[in-house]
């Protein structure tokens, strides 16, 4: 067809097969709506349907020599996808076999008709840029700043220690240093993408940021705001003015004018595997994001993950040595097993410190779970309790409650063992609420705070007190913690995973970098490796150490793995298809719920893209697989070839 605009438009469809451009005529009566980047409703031949979609690009001409159908309507007045932001879609999608449109529900957020015309009537006011600043926190040598200027991707190592905000905020050091980051690049009216695991590190960094910049230059972005809130923040971000946006995984995605830097803190963090399709870390985004731009990528943590190392040895990713931390005073207490009465299972070197700290100001006792009694076993043959209704682990939630089933919440009144016919359960592990509750009575006239989940403190004064905190919950301290206690380390190494070790090393080191400036830390019960990186503060040795392990036993991230999931049939089709790559093994399949099969696909990262070609045409080869009914039988469901590539629950 020639002469006339021609609108493509991608189909926001979760069929593979419908992953793909499609023209469609303009009418006149929507030529003056029509931009690229507008949200669209198209015809689908099939069943006369009219689904939503983006128009991407306008043409003046299209390859299909048939008739096209015209654009049904337009519905959003103002563009919301970005040509960059597409193409970082497209691209991430085709990595992971996955469809473009299930990343942009991830970019874009839910349209709401009143903000958007508001904001298109509104005169944008994104407030002055700023000056030349000082030296970025942590990095005095100007070698961070070397690396902005130049769009290079770095690794850098956190100063390990809080620092207080000219306006009298206590951050973690890290957060000033991106905060600083950011802020030299805003003053070269560069926007900027920082993305951190949750709302608690994201508090942080906006008390820096709103200390180093003004802050109608920076834009939040997270879950915990209303959706009307969220879109407007989504809408400032498109403006042509540079801004700093700041949020969690999916800030990846956002839309940014003259993208100068994407920071991310401790990757590492299970907040940031991404549960929705196609499943893309937002590290793995950032990367194909910095390829695209020319920004500068910067991780940064306490404790780099495996991911990181593996990219800083092959040179992808350059680590960049700041000013010389003082490490925080890591005590490993392995091998002093005598306790203080009432301790909560601390040992004694351990237990008088923390008596004395607590005279001065808050001490920190890090536990691996909440509640009060997690998990309970019989108390004669200590084998795990499970509810009589419906096998699931019994639990006592709070002091004083009844023990019941964490799956149905049956309470577990007359249980008795399966095995031995007791009838009198034991503690396995100690909750959080127990050990405050210990706590609290071994040390009578101190403040006891709790923080997990469900109660969630952000920060605490200066003043006396213990603090008892499910890992990643630990509150910022003013001044810093006199003392801090990890605690459970046993317990939490017992976790069936390959990454145990290494996020028990990163909780570890998130928390002992709160603690003041020569104040103890102590690691109890854990030995070996680990506790050698945490007391000399060499993580990225013990991290470079777990790679080389990995790399022999052809272990992510030494080499990628997909997970395959469907009908053996299917499954074993899509195993023969792939494995014809050079270089490509597959392990199993083995059976899973609902019936199904579940395969693993290792392959070398060179092979990825071919690797991502295979796995998609035997997704839309399923999708499209035609079955006639069976007289007499039900009717089936659709046979559906699910794909997870780098899948974060492959043991």
């Amino acid at each position: 067809m020639t002469g006339g605009s021609v609108a493509r438009v991608l189909v926001d469809s979760p069929l593979p097969q419908l992953d793909q451009l499609f023209d469609y005529r303009v009418p006149d009566r929507l030529r003056d709506q029509v931009k690229a980047g507008v949200r669209v409703r198209v015809p689908l031949r099939s069943g006369g349907r009219i689904a939503n979609g983006w128009l991407v690009e306008l043409v003046e001409s299209s390859e299909f020599e048939g008739r096209l159908s015209e654009l049904e309507d337009v519905v959003s007045e103002v563009p919301l996808l970005v040509p960059e932001v597409w193409a970082l879609a497209r691209a991430v999608a085709d990595r992971a076999a996955g469809n473009a449109s299930d990343v942009l529900r991830l970019a874009v957020p839910s349209r709401y008709v009143r903000v958007e015309r508001s904001w298109a009537a509104a005169a944008p006011d994104p407030g002055a840029l700023p000056q030349a600043s000082a030296p970025i926190h942590g990095a005095d040598d100007g070698r961070l700043e070397r690396g902005l200027r130049a769009g290079e991707r770095m690794w850098f190592s956190a100063d390990p220690r809080p620092v207080r905000l000219d306006s009298g905020v206590w951050v973690g050091a890290w957060a000033l240093t991106l905060a600083q980051a950011a802020a030299r690049v805003l003053a070269d009216d560069r926007s900027s993408l920082l993305i951190v695991p949750d709302y608690r590190d994201q508090e942080q960094l906006q008390s820096a940021l709103e200390a180093v910049v003004d802050a109608r230059r920076i834009i939040r972005t997270d879950a915990r705001q209303t959706g009307g809130a969220r879109f407007r923040s989504f809408l400032d971000a498109t403006g042509d003015a540079a801004r700093i946006v700041v949020g969690n995984r999916s800030t990846v995605y956002a839309p940014a004018a003259r993208l100068g830097l994407i920071a991310m803190w401790d990757d590492g963090d299970s907040l940031m595997n991404e549960p929705l399709a196609p499943g893309v870390h937002p590290r793995d985004a950032a990367l194909i994001r910095t390829e695209q731009s020319g920004a500068a990528l910067l991780f940064a943590g306490h404790a780099p993950s495996v991911e990181v190392v593996r990219l800083v040895e092959i040179g992808w990713v350059v680590e960049v040595t700041g000013t010389r931390h003082a490490r925080p005073r890591v005590i490993a207490t392995e091998n002093q097993f005598s306790q203080e009465p009432g301790s909560a299972r601390i040992p004694s070197a351990a237990w008088r410190q923390a008596q004395e700290a607590a005279r001065h100001g808050p001490v920190l006792v890090q536990v691996a779970r909440p509640g009060n009694t997690p998990l309970l076993a019989c108390d004669r043959c200590r084998e795990p309790a499970r509810c009589a209704a419906c096998g699931g682990g019994l639990a006592i939630p709070r002091e004083g409650g009844v023990a019941r089933c964490l799956l149905c919440g049956t309470a577990a009144n007359g249980w008795a063992c399966p095995t031995c016919e007791g009838t009198r359960l034991r503690a396995v592990t100690i909750g959080a609420s127990r050990t405050a509750d210990e706590l609290g009575r071994a040390f009578p006239n101190t403040r006891v705070v709790l923080s997990d989940g469900e109660k969630p403190v952000l920060r605490v004064g200066a003043d006396p007190a213990l603090v008892v905190a499910t890992r990643g919950a630990e509150p910022i301290a003013d001044g810093g913690y006199r003392a801090v206690l990890l605690r459970d380390g046993e317990r939490m190494l017992l976790r069936e995973s390959l990454r145990v070790a290494e996020d028990c090393l990163r909780w570890w080191s998130n928390a002992a970098a709160l603690v003041a400036p020569g104040s103890p830390v102590f690691l109890v019960g854990v030995g070996g490796a680990l506790a050698t990186a945490l007391t000399t503060w060499r993580q990225g040795d013990w991290a470079a150490s777990e790679l080389a392990s990995r790399r022999a036993l052809r272990f992510p991230p030494a080499v990628r793995v997909a997970s395959v999931t469907a009908s053996a049939a299917n499954v074993a089709s899509a195993v023969t298809a792939v494995t014809a790559v050079p270089g490509v093994d597959a392990l199993g399949p083995t059976p899973v719920d609902d019936g199904l099969s579940r395969a693993l696909v290792r392959f070398d990262y060179a092979a990825g893209a071919r690797v991502a070609r295979e796995l998609r045409a035997e997704m839309i080869r399923v999708a499209t697989e035609r079955r006639r009914p069976v007289s007499g039988r039900p009717v089936r469901r659709p046979a559906v070839l699910r794909v997870r590539f780098d899948d974060p629950d492959v043991p």
